[in-house]
């Protein structure tokens, strides 16, 4: 006779769980709940720190969600799965999705968008499929982010928001790709399908906007300008594609218009990489008449209306959204996780920190004080 299946049950262990706007995490002992159906748990081996992050976590402009657990780009190992889910199997290599695909829904089968009408952003700390919460301490419920809260040991997510990976693939390199680098060669690849010989400028020079320069080199763009008052980042922006640099800290003038000298009259696309409203209508001014297109992937810390005069678009420039680069994640990051592996993209030299799941802090510091492109944290084996 074979053995009935055995049913998983809680799992009691280590989170960096945040108590409050900007306060330091603290490691407390968690309880996970077992998968509902069509979802997975999974034991995160690791975590990267995304600005993205550090912006909800200091944010008091948003409900307050606390207790809550931070986290969204990861790499783990399937610990157990629930019913229903068929794609994943005890000891599959995923990454998580801080949003899914469904596959089913009006935007899923449009062929036209990744926004999920079923798995989409999750903004409420809570679970897509029932609203409520897998984590508890001492019975009380502790909010997820973005469906994933990968700053635990373990943690559960939807079927349709994690990939099954290579097992080849290093876990502490891949996990750049569940948001920031995929995010970036999206932006410059599918949205605004960058050709050969453009002029491009980058507002901002951190993971998302290095990653941006890196597409964009490897469409074969003529001139790759990157924008940052972080000198250090024209050294780093190099060796993934920029050829100039402005620090608008020591220009004269505004910032678009060096750039319209630069490239006669403004190069074939703008990004703002950000996260700053002020800088999109900036990033707008940048690009050409006719046909400039400017790309919009930061997320704001505050004031999150733009606003720009009507004569930009008149003149024949558009302005397009970009959110994970415009990805798929199930039917699109396989093809990027196998590209890193065959070294067609970099991610190693984007990893400027390895540190413990002990000094989450010291990461959250790092990223505050911008010395850190991408901070890997690993999990306790």
């Amino acid at each position: 006779m074979s053995s009935p299946i055995k049913t998983p049950g809680v799992i009691t262990c280590k989170a960096a769980v945040a108590w409050g706007p900007g306060e330091p995490l603290v490691l407390e002992e968690v309880d996970v709940d077992p998968p509902n159906p069509m979802e997975i748990r999974v034991k995160v081996v690791c975590t990267s720190l995304c600005r993205s992050d550090v912006t909800q976590w200091e944010s008091k402009a948003q409900p307050a969600l606390f207790p809550r657990i931070f986290g969204h780009e990861a790499s783990g190992i399937v610990e157990s799965v629930g019913e229903g889910v068929n794609e994943f199997e005890v000891g599959d290599h995923v990454l998580t999705a801080f949003i899914g695909e469904c596959k089913s829904c009006k935007h899923c089968l449009s062929g036209k968008s990744n926004i999920c009408q079923t798995l989409g952003l999750e903004r409420r700390g809570l679970m897509h499929s029932d609203n409520k919460t897998r984590f508890s301490i001492k019975g009380k419920p502790v909010y997820h982010y973005c469906a994933v809260s990968s700053f635990s040991e373990y943690t559960v997510v939807h079927s349709g928001c994690a990939v099954k990976i290579s097992q080849t693939a290093p876990m502490d390199r891949i996990c750049l790709l569940s948001c920031g680098v995929a995010a970036g060669l999206g932006a410059a690849w599918k949205v605004a399908d960058i050709s050969k010989g453009s002029t491009v400028v980058i507002f901002g020079l951190g993971t998302v906007g290095l990653s941006v320069a890196q597409g964009a080199k490897l469409r074969g763009a003529s001139r790759i300008i990157g924008v940052d008052t972080n000198p250090q980042k024209y050294e780093k922006g190099k060796a993934f594609g920029v050829t100039e640099y402005i620090n608008p800290d020591e220009c004269n003038e505004p910032v678009q218009q060096v750039v319209k000298r630069m490239t006669d009259g403004g190069t074939d696309f703008s990004f703002e990489c950000v996260g700053d409203a002020g800088i999109v209508s900036t990033a707008l001014q940048s690009c050409c008449d006719g046909w400039g297109l400017t790309v919009t992937l930061g997320v704001p810390k505050m004031r999150p209306e733009v606003s720009a005069h009507y004569g930009l678009l008149l003149s024949g420039r558009t302005l397009k959204g970009s959110l994970f680069g415009g990805w798929k994640p199930k039917s699109d990051l396989p093809q990027l996780a196998e590209k890193y592996l065959r070294e067609e993209i970099q991610l190693d030299d984007l990893v400027t920190h390895d540190l413990p799941f002990n000094n989450i802090n010291e990461a959250l510091n790092l990223m505050k004080e911008g010395k850190c492109l991408r901070c890997v944290i690993h999990l306790p084996k």
